[in-house]
């Protein structure tokens, strides 16, 4: 699994990216979301963006010692 924060950073990307799809949707909103959903089932070796964002929460509950206003 990749290191806690680039998985900080992707999910947070995918976050940005729901919110600015949600305002103004359009194709390169909606490929640069396909790609980061697709980096981030990489990096925690799930098939579902849901999946992969959970399993993000998860990796970064553990790295900062399951404290949940540190994670994401």
């Amino acid at each position: 699994m990749a290191h806690p924060a680039v998985l900080s950073k992707l999910a947070e990307e995918y976050a940005s990216l729901e919110a600015r799809r949600a305002q103004a949707d359009g194709p390169e909103v909606r490929r640069r979301m396909e790609d980061v959903a697709y980096t981030l089932c990489v990096s925690t070796g799930t098939r579902d963006v849901e999946d992969a964002l959970a399993a993000v929460r998860r990796r970064l509950a553990e790295a900062h010692g399951n404290d949940p206003v540190l994670a994401l």
